[in-house]
């Protein structure tokens, strides 16, 4: 993913907020009722929630872990494998 700073709305988003929103750019696209200059613009904001979205669910996975049980009956912690 790149590093390029997203803007100030769109880093205040939650996941699901993001994730609406880019649904509806991508059906506004696919109508394709939408001038070409609405269009790039649409575009472009749909790919910085793109990256929203992916960086919130990087996040997510990287919280979630998982407690295992050794056969000695200590308890770990694991990072989940969600691949």
């Amino acid at each position: 993913m790149s590093d390029v700073t997203l803007p100030d709305d769109i880093a205040a988003m939650s996941f699901e907020d993001a994730l609406a929103e880019l649904e509806g750019i991508v059906r506004r696209l696919e109508s394709g009722q939408v001038k070409l200059d609405d269009a790039i613009q649409s575009y472009e904001r749909g790919a910085q929630l793109k990256r929203h979205c992916e960086k919130k669910l990087n996040e997510a996975q990287q919280r979630v872990d998982r407690i295992v049980i050794a056969p000695d009956g200590a308890v770990t912690v694991e990072p989940a494998k969600l691949d």
